[in-house]
């Protein structure tokens, strides 16, 4: 989703639901670098939340260690600097479970 659609959405969000929250948070490290943005509202099947997750492509890695038996190895990921990938996600609130359920797809086909 590009950054023109992703501000597109959420306007119409805004017009037609109230919307609770809204923010943008950093990765963690282990996910990789970039940021979430999210907007969570009042749909029409309650509580929900929609997100939006940056990050910078991989263009490689490098693997790092020694051939010595009992030594470790580690890897280290090389990003790009221009590129970057979007990822959308859809939840719902689950009261039961309290907890967000993420909206797919199937089984709407």
């Amino acid at each position: 989703m590009t950054d023109e659609r992703w501000l597109d959405t959420i306007s119409i969000l805004k017009d037609k639901f109230p919307v609770l929250e809204e923010g943008k948070e950093d990765l963690l490290e282990e996910e990789g670098r970039g940021f979430r943005e999210f907007v969570i509202f009042n749909g029409p099947l309650g509580k929900m939340k929609i997100e939006r997750t940056t990050k910078a492509v991989v263009t490689g890695k490098k693997t790092i260690g020694s051939k010595r038996m009992g030594s470790q190895a580690s890897v280290e990921y090389l990003y790009s600097e221009t590129e970057k990938s979007h990822k959308f996600k859809a939840y719902k609130w689950d009261e039961a479970q309290n907890d967000w359920i993420e909206i797919t797809l199937e089984g709407s086909l």
